[in-house]
């Protein structure tokens, strides 16, 4: 007899490389539900539409539907009662998924401890002391790490998604997680390009022209991309185009100079466009898993990042990349003009790539099911 599975997520309510790995999740296990507290299909990407995926109540509450962390006093209670009826549930979680009840067993796929509780710096950025959000979190905090602990001892096996999340949950935890890299697919890079018209007369008369630097992030205060931003403030001779939106948008508007660009809401053809015409991708936050070098390495692209996080476990050295150590203009000023001056080739860069395809991924999650499964029996 087949295991009945099922797909926990926190929220389905943007792209992102955990959403990325909902899907592969749906691939491996295409006859799974998935159970989350917020999907918001405008905002995800479109696979999931054909998919079953079952919501929490407050699903039906369109402002926290589109901004899950406005409905952060009420997750814990409706993360309890999202109970699944399943022999073994596999829960992507960064801090809510972990948490819902099933009959069955449970694996956590973590892509790390609730940052909102163990990094709260990096979830909240700049807010004040009297900020709303600052203030909710300090009330709440206390309640939420105790519930937090007891939702973790509810899983049969933690799977760390980097080297960094593994140690951040024997810290926070206390419990050994092997680490399973998540799974990536070079066919990113497959598929048409449609140039981004918006980029006309900037990236070419037309806007079909290359040769600019890249960033792919969400535009969230620990992301580090108004350093970015402020290094090619000193380097007007090259163009960097910012793709992403987030609440810091306004503000990284305003101190952008003509030589950088910022765009969001780009066709899967656009990305391919963006990152198949760029010289280099620069990664500058602080990441649990350093997914877009490999998004630009599908592209023959290098990566100008941070000596930190996850972007150690997939980059390597003047293969694919090279580092700056702090996320100040200075240094990565410093690093785009050593890239520059490197000899990239693209069969290394790609190269690294392939160590993270998403076949690997599958068979080690469907050996750990059957495990599970098997250990129940």
């Amino acid at each position: 007899m087949s295991p009945r599975i099922a797909i926990a997520h926190d929220y389905l309510t943007q792209r992102g490389g955990a959403e990325r790995v909902v899907l592969s999740l749906a691939k491996a296990f295409p006859e799974a539900e998935i159970h989350t507290l917020f999907y918001e299909p405008e905002q995800t990407y479109p696979e999931f539409r054909g998919m079953r995926i079952r919501t929490s109540g407050l699903n039906r509450i369109g402002v926290l539907r589109r901004d899950p962390r406005l409905a952060l006093p009420f997750l814990a209670a409706a993360s309890s009662r999202m109970r699944i009826d399943a022999d073994v549930v596999i829960a992507s979680s960064s801090g809510w998924a972990h948490a819902f009840p099933t009959t069955g067993r449970k694996i956590v796929y973590c892509h790390s401890p609730a940052r909102w509780l163990y990094l709260p710096d990096d979830y909240l950025g700049q807010a004040g002391p009297l900020d709303p959000k600052r203030l909710t979190l300090t009330a709440l905090t206390p309640f939420l790490t105790r519930w937090d602990q007891r939702a973790a001892r509810t899983a049969e096996l933690y799977l760390a998604n980097s080297s960094v999340v593994r140690e951040r949950i024997q810290r926070v935890y206390g419990i050994e997680a092997p680490t399973l890299f998540p799974p990536f697919s070079p066919a990113v890079a497959d598929g048409d390009q449609e140039p981004i018209g918006e980029l006309a007369g900037w990236a070419g008369e037309d806007g079909t022209d290359g040769g600019h630097y890249l960033v792919v992030s969400r535009l969230q205060p620990y992301k580090h991309v108004d350093a970015v931003i402020e290094a090619f403030v000193g380097m007007p001779e090259r163009r960097l185009l910012v793709i992403g939106r987030g609440p810091e948008k306004q503000r990284l508007l305003e101190m952008a100079p003509a030589n950088v660009r910022l765009v969001e809401g780009l066709s899967d053809a656009q990305m391919r466009w963006a990152y198949g015409h760029a010289t280099a991708l620069i990664a500058a936050s602080h990441e649990d898993f350093g997914l877009t070098p490999l998004e630009a390495g599908a592209h023959g692209v290098p990566t100008v990042a941070l000596r930190a996080g996850g972007y150690l476990d997939t980059i390597v050295e003047e293969a694919n990349g090279t580092f700056f150590e702090r996320a100040t203009p200075e240094l990565i000023e410093g690093a785009v003009s050593r890239h520059a001056g490197g000899s990239w080739q693209r069969e290394k860069i790609e190269a690294v790539t392939r160590l993270f395809e998403e076949e690997r991924y599958i068979r080690a999650l469907k050996e750990e099911v059957f495990k599970q499964f098997t250990t129940a029996g």
